[in-house]
């Protein structure tokens, strides 16, 4: 498992200021965010995503690229059975002892067993885009989630990722002071 970039400063930007006259840039606006792999084991993705609140959950392929941005909730819904993930309202015949079984279908899946990847394509954007571009392809991809990348030739580091509470943060500004 992967836990991101971890040299990078504590509010998430470069150590380097944006460039003059450049303004905010998606690097500058990415913060360190865990990844798990295809080969990862689910229920350790699971944990990852529980223990650390994370909106969704980045999946990196074998070569490190980003796969898939899977929201928190297409998760839980993978782990229900399907007559409840089709109809809601039959959750509440059911008591309290399905509940400690959900975790248990987890058990000797990969992630890529476990996560529905091929409907959740990765938003993914260079260190040079601008806010908005990042709030945009956050917005037609539904994300919670846009990782930034720096590709140097076939290679492609992943630099963090920018969540939809660190844009609208940006997008915000500082609190005005009373």
């Amino acid at each position: 498992m992967s836990l991101g970039p971890s040299e990078r400063p504590p509010h998430g930007g470069t150590p380097f200021p944006p460039a003059e006259g450049q303004g905010v840039r998606a690097r500058d606006l990415a913060e360190p965010f865990p990844a798990v792999t295809t080969d990862d084991a689910a229920i350790d993705a699971a944990r990852l995503l529980a223990e650390r609140s994370l909106p969704a959950l980045l999946v990196l392929d074998a070569d490190g690229r980003p796969d898939a941005v899977v929201p928190g909730p297409a998760l839980i819904r993978r782990l229900l059975p399907a007559h409840l993930a089709e109809v809601p309202s039959l959750a509440g015949a059911f008591g309290t002892e399905l509940d400690a079984e959900l975790a248990d279908d987890l058990a000797g899946l990969t992630v890529a067993d476990w996560v529905p990847r091929h409907r959740y394509p990765p938003p993914v954007v260079g260190p040079d885009a601008r806010p908005l571009e990042v709030a945009t392809l956050m917005a037609s991809f539904h994300s919670p989630l846009v990782a930034v990348i720096e590709r140097d030739g076939d290679a492609v580091t992943l630099l963090g990722g920018v969540s939809a509470t660190r844009l609208l943060r940006h997008f915000l500004g500082p609190r005005p002071r009373p």
